[in-house]
């Protein structure tokens, strides 16, 4: 895995969205992506446990990497969300959690991850599934510029 990608680095330097949520990049290989984030305060819903909108957009995240592992430096592969199906399985307040995506089935244009989030003591906080769909020039291995 070669974080040179900026879109990949983690912290402030992803864009938009990514940027506010404030993951990094643990991994990504071919049909694995894991993401982990430190929890703040921003993080958390009135009751003071993670916001099911932060678990599922970060497994949003790790299963479409999954299936858009781009080896080569400058470029990347994009996928949209077709469908995520996400179940709450446990709460947490604070610490790390990590993120897992891995793609399990697919074609040339369609593919499927699924997904778990963990806490630092190893507790299943939510598991996803979902269907993603390959923009158009990201096909091949070597994606498009970014």
């Amino acid at each position: 895995m070669s974080l040179d990608n900026p879109h990949i680095s983690g912290g402030d330097d992803l864009p938009g969205f990514h940027n506010l949520l404030g993951y990094r990049q643990v991994s990504w290989e071919e049909s694995e992506a894991v993401i982990a984030l430190d929890l703040q305060p921003k993080h958390l819903n009135l009751g003071g446990v993670i916001h099911g909108g932060v678990l599922t957009s970060l497994l949003d995240i790790a299963m479409a990497e999954a299936g858009t592992y781009c080896p080569y430096p400058g470029r990347m592969r994009k996928a949209i969300t077709l469908s995520l199906t996400t179940t709450f399985t446990g709460q947490c307040s604070g610490g790390m959690i990590r993120v897992t995506g891995r793609k399990r089935a697919g074609g040339t244009r369609i593919f499927n991850s699924t997904g778990e989030v963990h806490d630092e003591q190893g507790n299943l906080l939510a598991i996803a599934e979902g269907t993603f769909r390959i923009r158009s020039g990201s096909e091949k291995p070597e994606g498009v510029p970014i």
